[in-house]
């Protein structure tokens, strides 16, 4: 068990979470006086290990807010995917462990809000997980992601959600542009100029690491202050 106050500083290393049968291994860090903590939803074929999470993580816990990165699949089901690339688009496996992450979190530090960070088809998983736990949920943020694959999960989703696409990236544009229309909660497209769907162009991934840290901080607050 991890036990922290919400006055104190609660930094935890590797951790693991129980879904179901599996078990979830994942990287916690929560700033001191920290009032939320975002879990990482990372998209087809990447893992906690991720540079680009690794770094825009970074950026949320320089906003005062914790981070939660974990491995959607085990290591024998991300063998299994890397031959079948079938279970990066089982949405509602990867929305129930994210949904069970949050419980987790919860568990353990019940003073914070929870939000999720979700890139390429996590994101899509994070909005179904999102619809599910409503108000457990403080805000969520797609990165290029696949907001579209929360089908009808979408206008179930009550936090304030931010969704971030490159402007290069058109096809993911304009499947963003559709979620957001069926969206029935505070809601915001914000385009990146420049950016393909990588970010990997020199300062876009820092413009979306700012845009996100900026929404977990005004939306993420002290469940114990509510």
């Amino acid at each position: 068990m991890v036990h922290a106050t919400q006055t104190g500083i609660a930094r935890v290393g590797n951790v693991q979470i129980r879904s179901g049968a599996a078990m979830l291994s994942g990287e916690l860090s929560i700033p001191e006086g920290a009032t939320g903590v975002v879990l990482f939803a990372h998209g087809s074929g990447s893992s906690r290990q991720s540079p680009r999470n690794q770094f825009v993580a970074r950026t949320i816990r320089e906003a005062g807010v914790g981070t939660l990165l974990f491995d959607l699949l085990t290591s024998e089901e991300e063998a299994i995917d890397m031959r079948t690339r079938q279970l990066r688009f089982d949405i509602g496996l990867l929305a129930q462990r994210l949904v069970e992450a949050a419980y987790w979190i919860r568990g353990e530090f019940d003073y914070l809000s929870v939000g999720y960070f979700g890139g390429s088809t996590g994101a899509g998983a994070a909005l179904v997980a999102a619809a599910e736990l409503g108000e457990t949920v403080g805000a969520v943020v797609s990165r290029g992601g696949r907001p579209d694959l929360a089908g009808d999960a979408l206008p179930k989703v009550r936090c304030p959600t931010l969704l971030i696409v490159g402007g290069l990236d058109h096809p993911v544009i304009e499947m963003n542009e559709e979620a957001l229309a069926r969206m029935r909660c505070e809601k915001e497209l914000k385009i990146v100029p420049g950016a393909t769907h990588l970010f990997e162009e020199p300062g876009t991934l820092q413009a979306v690491a700012g845009l996100a840290a900026d929404w977990f901080r005004r939306h993420l607050h002290s469940v114990a202050a509510q």
